[in-house]
């Protein structure tokens, strides 16, 4: 495609290279069953978040708005506030009408209650109770006034006592009565008494009448008081019979308790209600816990960053009340999952898993179909507080999961419900193949990154470099990659460079510029090594011939910087059972995958040289002056190749490294980090002098991977370094001792000039020795070992 800038190419809005996740994505996101969430899996770098929401953006559109949610009070038991649904956007609306009929009742109760009308009702109810208690006790009064008594107020109730002249007579002076006269009076007490405990009786039921009536007249104002205003709040919602019903037992529990809000009303009992951190009006409010209201798109889609519990299923806080902890529905907060009901929420797997509880409180959820708001508190026993059950909220949500591969794959091994709950798998890709076309949509891609970031434009030939950078990112002359973050921060730190240049466009010098800067900055542990050999303190051997020893190659990455590094290898052969040893493993610094490919060595030993022969060879391996673990299998073709010369005592060309692993039929297999391993060598034999005849020999599978730096690439066309594919192990020691490796004969033995031929004869004369050793019985007793058994 022609073109000499990126501010000519249109910018590219897909995701090439993505079509299997992208549909897996758009199935996950389109199905509406249960347990068809999404866990997305990929490279951190592969844009995988981005791509999704756009996806996500298209499906929403399809997708009916969410209702808005409210909590408001449970009047009947106010630990268990009750969840109303309502169409979405009319949350804030029913909030603003109960706060105005709230404001209008705090006005309009007092002036029901300080009325002329309610006083006066008030009053003819008070003064009603209060004749016909003095209508009684003045009867009574005027009996006993006609019996010589008189009716006296007691602290502890009424009493009849003996007058005279209207005045109580003293106990002294009435003993001093004559006994007649003594007994008449006492006679006329007991029989008026009768009278009045009759009258006393009544007294209760005359109260409780009394608080009846003005109870009622209290009832009847305040339901006059607040009709009016709560059927104009009723009027906004009369499509909504959760709404209707809820206003009417805000009406009911208005009546009922109407002495919480007039302190004049007289004669109202306090009703026990909860404690409220604010005023009594506060539990006629309304808690909007989710609203659609104000919302740019229509269906949400939302990103957890920090799922904890209670940012994840919404959490009850408590407030601090006269030293104890108190709370009330209003105190009820939304979580992610209820912010994002009815759309979609967004949440990195390795955080959800790092956070304690959140993990199974999601499954529970997805299990259950609804919302249940869970405090961490009480999983800990940190705390025994009255708290709050508030209503769940059905669920109505599409999860998405973000992780690498390897928490999928771990998850799916060892917990059986994540498939009940995530049945789809999008899988992005790293990498997609190297086409001219695929070449044109990287320099779309680079295009647009430079449009998004507000960067300069990019030459041609900087783009030509950034498409190289992909293909070696991707570790595949053939592949480019995908992950655009890593392209994307060339860009920016090309563009700086451009900057500091006062150069309009990014150029091809920039590009390499910031490439250089990037390999400098995280380079001082490759330099301490590199310099480690070039003063010789780690024996790496350039040029010459040494039996047994052999230059491996391998690789380093440490803080996402990759290097390579020969390493020394030396083997040492004797008679023995038939046992490779490998120090590495045997010091517990080998992992298993370098174990396995020793042992394949054994293998390989035993098919080709000891058909008919017992093994019996005793070899030592090591990778000389290693002090860390070693893991893989990269250099077990390296460490049969010093193996063989040891056999065969033949010495190997150290002005070539190696790298590839091997099987047991001798076939040189792929590795990874081919092009730092050649690079490794190179800076190493360069640092020394470059004589024409150094070089790395790769299996033939990894020359598709050669991604170079130009400077190998400009050594190796002029002929000062070499790169060998070698297919087979024949074609390795053939490379490194010059001599040809060797095939069978007629009689199936190897011609005793190749190296072949000389392992097979070694071998033999082992296998001799000890069968010598095992007829004597002891090593004192064998004969002297002639030259024929060991060559």
């Amino acid at each position: 495609m022609a073109f000499t800038s990126t501010a000519e190419l249109e910018p590219i809005d897909g995701f090439p290279g993505q079509e299997r996740a992208l549909d897996a994505v758009r199935f996950g996101s389109s199905i509406n069953k249960p347990g068809f969430n999404l866990f997305v899996i990929g490279s951190t770098a592969a844009r995988m978040q981005r791509s999704v929401e756009t996806m996500l953006q298209s499906a929403a559109a399809d997708r009916a708005v969410p209702p808005d949610w409210i909590y408001v009070n449970n009047f009947v038991d106010p630990h268990k506030p009750v969840a109303i649904r309502l169409p979405a956007g009319r949350a804030p609306h029913f909030r603003a009408a109960i706060h105005d009929l709230i404001e209008d009742l705090k006005a309009a109760l007092p002036g029901a209650f300080a009325s002329e009308d309610y006083q006066t009702r008030r009053g003819a109810i008070d003064e009603a109770f209060h004749k016909k208690q003095a209508d009684a006790f003045s009867e009574l009064r005027e009996k006993a006034e006609k019996k010589g008594l008189i009716l006296v107020r007691m602290p502890l109730g009424f009493a009849l006592a003996p007058a005279q002249r209207g005045e109580v007579v003293a106990p002294e002076e009435f003993h001093k009565w004559d006994e007649a006269k003594r007994r008449e009076v006492e006679e006329s007490i007991q029989s008026l008494e009768m009278e009045l405990e009759h009258v006393v009786r009544q007294l209760p039921s005359w109260e409780k009448a009394h608080r009846d009536e003005t109870r009622k007249l209290n009832r009847d104002t305040a339901n006059l008081a607040v009709g009016q205003s709560i059927d104009e709040a009723k009027t906004g919602f009369a499509d909504l019979p959760e709404i209707a019903a809820h206003l009417e037992m805000v009406r009911a529990d208005l009546v009922e308790n109407v002495g919480m809000f007039v302190t004049k009303a007289e004669g109202e009992e306090s009703p026990a209600i909860d404690a409220s951190p604010g005023g009594p009006f506060d539990r006629y409010e309304v808690n909007v816990l989710v609203t659609q209201e104000g919302r740019a798109r229509a269906v949400p889609i939302i990103e957890e960053l920090h799922p904890t519990l209670g940012n994840l299923t919404g959490r009850v806080e408590y407030l601090s009340l006269q030293g104890a902890l108190v709370t009330n529905f209003r105190l009820i907060k939304a979580g992610a999952i209820h912010r994002a009901n009815g759309g979609y929420l967004l949440l990195d797997a390795r955080n959800l898993l790092l956070e304690p509880f959140s993990w199974t409180a999601l499954k529970r959820i997805l299990k259950r179909g609804e919302i249940v708001i869970e405090d961490v508190n009480r999983f800990l026993g940190l705390t025994s507080t009255v708290t709050l059950e508030p209503d769940p909220i059905p669920l109505d949500l599409k999860i998405v999961l973000f992780g690498d591969r390897l928490i999928y794959y771990l998850l799916f091994a060892y917990d059986p419900e994540l498939i009940e709950h995530f049945k789809v798998l999008a899988d992005f890709e790293d990498e997609f193949d190297r086409t001219s076309e695929s070449e044109v949509v990287l320099a779309r891609l680079v295009a647009s990154v430079a449009r998004d970031d507000a960067l300069r434009p990019l030459d041609r030939e900087a783009v030509s470099l950034v498409i190289e950078h992909a293909a070696r990112l991707a570790d595949h002359s053939g592949k480019l990659t995908l992950l655009i973050d890593q392209i994307r921060d060339l860009i920016v730190e090309a563009d700086f460079r451009a900057a500091e240049a006062s150069r309009p466009e990014v150029s091809r010098q920039d590009v390499q510029g910031a490439l250089d800067e990037q390999v400098r900055r995280a380079s001082r542990l490759r330099d301490r090594s590199r310099e480690a050999i070039l003063q010789d303190v780690a024996f790496i051997d350039t040029a010459g011939l040494r039996v047994g020893q052999i230059n491996g190659l391998s690789v380093i990455e440490l803080g996402g910087f990759c290097f390579g590094r020969p390493t020394r290898i030396t083997c040492r052969v004797r008679p023995g059972s038939g046992h490779v040893i490998d120090i590495e493993r045997e010091a517990k610094l080998g992992g298993p995958l370098h174990s396995k490919g020793v042992l394949i060595l054994s293998g390989f030993l035993a098919g080709r040289y000891a058909t008919d022969t017992p093994m019996s060879l005793y070899a030592s391996l090591v990778f000389e002056q290693s002090y860390g673990s070693v893991e893989g299998d990269s250099a077990s073709s390296a460490e049969l190749y010093a193996l063989l010369s040891a056999l065969a005592e033949v010495p190997l060309r150290q002005d070539i490294a190696v790298t590839g692993s091997v099987n047991q039929h001798g076939e040189i297999q792929a590795i990874g980090g081919v092009n730092e391993k050649i690079e490794g060598f190179f800076d190493i034999c360069r640092a020394r002098g470059l004589t024409g005849t150094q070089g790395v020999a790769i299996p033939k599978a990894n020359v598709q991977h050669l991604m170079l730096r130009q400077d190998v690439i400009d050594a190796c066309a002029e002929g000062r370094f070499a790169i060998y594919p070698i297919a087979t192990s024949d074609d390795g020691i053939a490379l490194l001792t010059g001599r040809p490796a060797g095939e069978h004969t007629i009689d199936q033995a190897y011609c005793e000039d190749t190296i072949n031929g000389m392992v097979e004869r070694r071998l033999r004369g082992f296998a001799n020795i000890r069968q010598r050793f095992g007829e004597m019985g002891s090593p004192a007793s064998a004969p002297p070992i002639s030259q024929n058994d060991v060559p």
